[in-house]
């Protein structure tokens, strides 16, 4: 039997994917880097703990190495 989903994140994804690859059709390089970087810089100032958790990743694989 099969249940139907309130959220199917597989098919979010999807969309996501498509949305940004529209979004960045046809731009140069430096377009589609500024983008990146807008994007991250807006993450880590919405999710400011993911800074910290990446650090201490950082940290933690410069001791493996």
């Amino acid at each position: 039997m099969k249940k139907n989903k309130d959220f199917d994140c597989v098919e979010m994804q999807d969309r996501e994917a498509l949305r940004i690859h529209e979004e960045l059709k046809g731009k140069t390089r430096e377009e589609k880097l500024a983008y990146w970087r807008k994007i991250g810089e807006e993450a880590s100032q919405k999710y400011p703990r993911l800074r910290v958790l990446e650090s201490a990743h950082r940290e933690s694989v410069g001791r493996l190495t």
